[in-house]
């Protein structure tokens, strides 16, 4: 496994892996490795004939207040867990090699990236479609791996991807989760020992409001009252975000059921003490 820092070695290898025939997979992450970032490397280790996974904590996506300089490092553990899936290179820029300071170009996908998370975190998804696209440019992969879990992200880098004619396939991986329900995300790890043991109340709404709806209520304002009111119960509830139900495909808001419904996204942001996390389920043709 080969460890790349400067762009224009990563273009060169990148070129090269591909007069040769190669079939490049991408994965694309902010380190600190966890089961579901393995999943997304396995996957793309079966799929393709060469992996490369960037390690980037990238700044544009956060906010003035938010997590970047706490946000858990550990490049030689990232190291240990990419070599075990088996990648083949991982691209580690530093964040001068990734933005001069002239830098000055945004890329925005309007509308689609002004709801759910990007109400609380403005500015974010600018962010993470710049870097994405920057990364596309430069390693030209084949396919890229985007887990569900962060669902929001992954249908807006497929528009940006079909908006902008970027020749990267994107790949839909499942969410990785604890025995307990939990979403596995690097941000766990700042929870507390009590906190962790809450923290299933987002999975636990989640799917409770599937079973209403299962249920037979087609009512979303009532589910998301009745949802809303079981996360309240909790005390590591220290604040909701959203508690949405859109659509799969455009995340455009559902608010009743009716004949014309196929399926539906039901997704949450809340905060368990001073850790944001966030989940969704899907609800395809089962109500």
């Amino acid at each position: 496994m080969e460890i790349i820092k400067k762009i224009k070695d990563m273009v060169s290898i990148s070129e090269l892996l591909r007069l040769k025939g190669e079939k490049i997979g991408f994965v694309p992450t902010m380190g600190y490795l966890h089961k579901g970032h393995i999943s997304l490397i396995e996957r793309a280790r079966a799929e393709c004939s060469k992996v490369l996974v960037s390690i980037f904590v990238n700044p544009i996506q956060f906010g003035p207040k938010e997590d970047f300089v706490r946000y858990p490092r550990n490049f030689k553990r990232d190291c240990n867990f990419c070599q075990k899936a088996g990648a083949d290179y991982i691209f580690f820029p530093p964040t001068e090699e990734m933005y001069e300071k002239d830098f000055k170009t945004f890329i925005d996908v309007q509308n689609l990236g002004d709801e759910m998370c990007g109400r609380a975190r403005p500015g974010h998804f600018r962010g993470v479609c710049t870097v994405v696209l920057k990364f596309f440019n430069i390693i030209k992969p084949d396919v890229a791996y985007f887990g569900q879990k962060d669902y929001q992200q992954l249908i807006i880098i497929k528009k940006m991807t079909k908006d902008l004619n970027v020749p990267v396939k994107i790949a839909e991986c499942p969410t990785i989760r604890e025995e307990d329900g939990l979403a596995i995300s690097s941000r766990n790890k700042y929870l507390s020992s009590d906190e962790r043991k809450n923290a299933v109340i987002l999975i636990q709404s989640l799917k409770f409001a599937e079973e209403l709806i299962i249920n037979g209520q087609k009512d979303l304002e009532i589910v998301r009252k009745e949802a809303l009111k079981k996360m309240g119960s909790n005390p590591f509830v220290s604040k909701i975000d959203y508690f949405d139900f859109r659509d799969k495909e455009m995340l455009c808001e559902i608010t009743k059921i009716d004949q014309n419904t196929e399926r539906i996204l039901i997704a949450s942001a809340i905060w368990i003490g001073k850790t944001r996390l966030i989940d969704n389920i899907l609800l395809e043709n089962n109500f």
